[in-house]
Formats: structure tokens, C-alpha cells, sequence
């Protein structure tokens, strides 16, 4: 009878050591900037219940003042010299503009000498110069020059406080818009208008679709800001007797001695009006801002505030679920 082959043991299999487990990532702590937002935070809570507690603000007067109509009327004529000087201001200033980049020089010595005499002065004396103007110039004349007048008018009954006012500020934003719409223009690269003229492209259309779009993106912040400073700089036609916001609060703590409450009202309503000019200018350099980077633009604040709620509703949604 033949014998079984022996069955010979398998060989044994050498398993594979474990994979090293991936290095955690811990972030580098920073006890520094902690303690430093720490203090930060401090400070500004403490500053705020100085402010909320302090009896002398008159909170009380405050809210009885916010809509009075003598103050919103003054805030109304504020917001219309805010947006006429402006828009006055940006058309003279891009003609200003306009002659900088000239290749005239005639063209580009005036416009240079006007931005540098209006910037180089103070807004205050500027108005006061021409509040003045019928001391200097009793009478203006439209003629021939060294001969005679066809049209002669007296400064005094022609230029009062208002009207001082909407001259003296359109003439100053005009010179600080002329050098904002040209540092625009500038900051287009020249090869793009090379591009344009070898297709053939018109001026008129590489202005409209090339250099405007692009030059929006340089003048939108800086105007941005010329628009918060003119509203804040309205509050010095107050000494011309122009019955603005800041004049018309002064008008009443001048009869009722609230000083402090009645500054706090101008505060908080320029506070409100600068705010909300913020958020556009926010918004309009978003729409400027456009195909200027290949991962699009980040989300807005709200766009993040709905994130969170729906991110926090599903989390509550899950846990309901689990228990």
C-alpha cells in the first residue's frame, strides 16, 4: 500500500508593518495675541459702560432730539450739498482730468495750477474768501476784456450763504476728483489700449468698455472716501449761518444749554448717514471688482450670515434626529 505524500506546511506570510499614522497639524499657539485682544476688548467695554453710564450724555434729551424736525431738515439740506458739490465736483473734475492728460501744455498748466491752489488751501478760508467775494469784486461783467460790459451784476445780491457754500465746495472736491479720475486712468496698463487699437477698436469704445471698467476699480475706493469726507466736511458752511445738521443743533443748545446731547445727535445721525454710504461703496467696488481674480470674489457678509443660520439649523436638525 503506497504511503500519503507528506503534506508539507505553508509557508508563512509575513504581514506588512501598519502604516505610520499622519502627523496632526496643531496650530502654533499664539498666547500673545490672545492676551493682547483680551486687553483690547477690555478697554472697549470699559469705554462703552463709561459712555452708557455717564449721566452727562443725557440719553433721554438725545432721543427727543434724534427726529426733531429742525434736525432732520438740517440733515436733509447736509445729504443734498453732500451729493450736489460731489456731482458738481466729479463732471468739472474729470474735464480737469482730462486737460492733466493732455498733450497741450497750456491745457495741463491750468488745470495743474487750479488743483494745486485749491488743494494747498483750507476749506474754511476758501469759503470765507468767497463769502466775502462782493468786498473784492463788487460787481462781475461779462464783456470784452479792457473794454466795455455788456452784462454787469452785483456779487452781493447774487452770491449768498448758501450759494457760497455749493461754490466753495464743488470748486475743492472738483480739484481733490480731478486727481482721483486721473490716478484711475493711469492705473491701466497701456498694453490693453495697444491691444485695442491694433483691432481696430474705436476711442470712444476702448473708453467705454476698457478703460472706464478698469479705472473704476482704482477711483471707486478713493471716491468712495471723497463722498464720506464731503459729508463730514459740510459742517463747516456752519459758519457761514447755512442751516445744516451741525448749525441746527447749535441752534438749539444755543437756547437750551445741551450742549453734550445735541453734539451726540449730530454724531450719531452723521454716524448712521456714513454707515450706509459705507455698505454702498462695499457693494459697488464688488460689481467693479469682477473677473479681477480667477477664484471670484469672496462672499459678503450677509452671504455668510445665511451660511451660518442654515449651518446651525441642520446641526440642530442632527441632533434632534439622534436623540
Amino acid at each position: 500500500m503506497a504511503t500519503p505524500p507528506a503534506v508539507l506546511p505553508a509557508p508563512s506570510v509575513r504581514k506588512p508593518p501598519p502604516a505610520p499614522a499622519e502627523p496632526r497639524i496643531v496650530p502654533r499657539r499664539k498666547p500673545g495675541q490672545w492676551a493682547a485682544a483680551a486687553v483690547a476688548l477690555l478697554l472697549a467695554a470699559m469705554a462703552a459702560a463709561s459712555v452708557v453710564r455717564n449721566d452727562a450724555f443725557q440719553w433721554g434729551v438725545v432721543a427727543d432730539w434724534f427726529t426733531a424736525r429742525s434736525v432732520l431738515n438740517g440733515l436733509g439740506l447736509t445729504l443734498w450739498l453732500t451729493g450736489l458739490t460731489l456731482t458738481l465736483g466729479f463732471l468739472f473734475g474729470t474735464l480737469l482730468a482730462t486737460m492733466r492728460l493732455s498733450a497741450n501744455p497750456v491745457l495741463r498748466t491750468l488745470s495743474w495750477a487750479y488743483i494745486w491752489v485749491f488743494r494747498s488751501t483750507p476749506p474754511l478760508v476758501q469759503l470765507l474768501f468767497f463769502f466775502n467775494i462782493g468786498a473784492l469784486y463788487p460787481t462781475l461783467g461779462l464783456g470784452i476784456p479792457f473794454g466795455p460790459e455788456f452784462v454787469t451784476v452785483r456779487t452781493v445780491n447774487l452770491i449768498g450763504p448758501t450759494l457760497t457754500a455749493v461754490i466753495g465746495l464743488t470748486l475743492l472736491e472738483s480739484a481733490y476728483a480731478a486727481e482721483v479720475i486721473r490716478g484711475g486712468i493711469l492705473s491701466v496698463d497701456r498694453g490693453q489700449l495697444e491691444a485695442a487699437a491694433a483691432l481696430g477698436l474705436g476711442r470712444w469704445r476702448v473708453l467705454r468698455r476698457i478703460v472706464v471698467p478698469q479705472a473704476m476699480r482704482a477711483i471707486v475706493p478713493s471716491a468712495g472716501n471723497m463722498l464720506i469726507g464731503a459729508l463730514k466736511g459740510t459742517s463747516i458752511v456752519s459758519v457761514l449761518a447755512v442751516s445744516d445738521l451741525l448749525y441746527s443743533v447749535q441752534l438749539v443748545y444755543l437756547q437750551s444749554y445741551q450742549v453734550i446731547p445735541m453734539l451726540v445727535v449730530a454724531t450719531l445721525w452723521y454716524l448712521v448717514v456714513t454707515t450706509v454710504l459705507s455698505i454702498g461703496q462695499y457693494y459697488v467696488e464688488r460689481h467693479f471688482a469682477r473677473g479681477a481674480t480667477r477664484d471670484g470674489l469672496p462672499p459678503t457678509p450677509l452671504h455668510r450670515a445665511r451660511t451660518a443660520v442654515r449651518t446651525a439649523a441642520r446641526a440642530a436638525v442632527h441632533r434632534a434626529a439622534r436623540s
